[in-house]
């Protein structure tokens, strides 16, 4: 009797063993990520344009650029820091290139506005690409010489070593979802796809 028992205990262990492992399978993890940090203007919107994208697993808003350590958003918005609001974007190569996220970032930005994007003004709101590569900063280099020859116009967007990213506060992370109404509102006023849409079309957001 208790050798049966024993024998139906193990079977019921392998069971759920079987069964945990079916459960991660069904939830794969990207066995390779890379990330891609870009500034261009308020990091709720750029959050909010970047979630669309197939292929990007997180995004985060939070300041890099600058030279104070540990900023607050007081600290950035004062425009004394030499910090950008910016989106540290996770990806999936597998998923989404690159140079997909940089076709992406230019369609969401004023790449002739010199530190300001849309209503915001002050370097704290300078469009810029973060490259960690030498590779990433060739394919941003000749994205930003692509945009110039298109307008042909001098494209203020700076492009530049990563450094230091600080996560914002926790009540900037998906405003565009937690604060819907708001962000909509706040969009809509700063009139950033009115914009977006004279100089890339419809297509743009």
């Amino acid at each position: 009797m208790k050798r049966i028992a024993a024998v139906t205990l193990a079977l019921a262990a392998l069971s759920l063993v079987a069964f945990a492992g079916h459960g991660v399978a069904q939830s794969p993890v990207p066995s390779k990520t890379a990330v891609a940090i870009f500034a261009a203007g308020c990091f709720w919107c750029v959050e909010a344009d970047f979630d669309k994208v197939e292929g990007v697993l997180s995004t985060t808003s939070g300041y890099t650029g600058g030279r104070e350590m540990d900023p607050t958003y007081a600290q950035v918005s004062s425009g004394a820091t030499g910090h950008t609001e910016a989106v540290e974007i996770v990806y999936d190569p597998a998923k989404v290139s690159y140079r997909q996220l940089l076709d992406h970032f230019w369609r969401n930005v004023d790449p002739f506005a010199k530190n300001r994007q849309f209503c915001d003004s002050g370097p704290q709101y300078r469009s810029a690409i973060f490259y960690r590569t030498d590779e990433e900063r060739a394919l941003a280099e000749a994205s930003k010489k692509a945009v110039a020859d298109k307008f042909g116009r001098a494209v203020e967007t700076e492009v530049a070593p990563a450094a230091a990213f600080y996560r914002a506060e926790d009540y900037h992370q998906d405003f565009h979802l937690k604060n819907s109404a708001k962000y909509k509102f706040y969009r809509w006023n700063c009139g950033r796809d009115r914009r977006l849409q004279e100089l890339w079309g419809k297509a743009s957001s």
